[in-house]
């Protein structure tokens, strides 16, 4: 399909419709919810970090409402297993004493996937979420389910200076199209939870939209059109991030021991497709590929012992290699 001006402008109202639901719920966090939108409408997956109590659970559980889309929440432990999460095979006897195995489904089996606080399981468990994040099916035995679209998992992880912690393994890291930060609030947003909680009445969500228009708001966004240069400003910030190439940025060199894989540039395409979308844009910009640099590529480069050991976190490498970038032709 070609999007016309008319499909646009309902595409941008549905989201507009969604956000401003989210926005009873939830205050604040606007750059977050936005990023949770963008990875649902992508296809991708997001990754949110912040210590507890700041809203990450409340945000999924509140776009499932307003989508009507099947949400399941999974509390990751350290006794977590697999099987726990996928599902596993039962014995089943019926009404005549026969019995057989039956494969119960596990609560990944849903559209949108909570992942609570991904980061206090083991990485044996952790492990069991890539082939559901990459391939969008669950093997057992011999049989594959393939998972229903829209699929979302939205992983929350507390920072790793916690206790009772474990770093989530560079693979998966890279299966996240964003990685989002979840701050305090301001005294203002502080101020209005407050009283919102007080209030004698709780704001309802209302669906606003349903799945088949979700798929095709992600089949409007396919049709955003991505200019040479803005596909070459996004290849030459990933190549600036990795130190082994020709193109790699002085910071890279010194503070980066492995850059971002080309994933890093897909998820700058298929996030600013979507983001230029929500803006009523039929194009995508280096603006959005600007917005979206961080989020995108943070989760995405390993430094090194010097970057540690001078406190340089990979946001301040990124966005001094951001910052550096010319938009024109290398």
């Amino acid at each position: 399909m070609v999007a016309s001006e008319q499909f646009l402008q309902v595409v941008t109202d549905q989201i507009k419709l969604v956000r401003d639901e989210i926005g009873k719920v939830i205050v604040g966090h606007d750059a977050v919810v936005e990023g949770v939108i963008i990875a649902l409408v992508s296809g991708g997956h997001v990754l949110l970090e912040g210590v507890p109590g700041l809203g990450k659970t409340t945000i999924l559980r509140t776009l499932g409402g307003t989508m009507h889309l099947d949400y399941s929440r999974i509390q990751f432990t350290p006794d977590l297993m697999p099987a726990d999460i996928i599902g596993s095979m039962i014995l089943e006897t019926d009404s005549v004493g026969s019995k057989e195995l039956r494969f119960q489904r596990g609560p990944i089996f849903a559209h949108l996937v909570l992942a609570d606080e991904i980061n206090r399981a083991t990485p044996r468990t952790q492990s069991a979420l890539l082939e559901a994040m990459q391939e969008r099916t669950v093997t057992t035995g011999t049989t594959t389910y393939r998972l229903e679209d829209p699929f979302l998992v939205m992983a929350t992880q507390n920072p790793l200076e916690m206790e009772g912690t474990y770093p989530l393994p560079e693979a998966q890291l890279d299966r996240f199209l964003l990685k989002l930060i979840v701050g305090y609030p301001t005294k203002a947003e502080m101020e209005e939870i407050v009283d919102r909680t007080m209030a004698a009445t709780t704001p309802t969500v209302h669906q606003v939209i349903n799945q088949e228009q979700v798929l095709d708001v992600r089949r409007a966004a396919h049709e955003v059109l991505v200019a040479p240069h803005v596909r070459d400003f996004a290849i030459r910030l990933i190549l600036a991030t990795q130190p082994e190439q020709e193109e790699a940025h002085e910071l890279a060199k010194k503070y980066i021991r492995y850059g971002s894989s080309p994933r890093g540039a897909q998820a700058l395409m298929q996030a600013g497709r979507v983001r230029a979308l929500m803006r009523g844009r039929l194009n995508v910009s280096i603006g959005d590929i600007r917005e979206l640099a961080l989020p995108a590529l943070r989760h995405r480069i390993i430094l090194n012992f010097d970057a540690h050991a001078e406190g340089k976190t990979a946001d301040q490498v990124v966005a001094g290699i951001l910052g550096s970038l010319r938009e024109g032709s290398a």
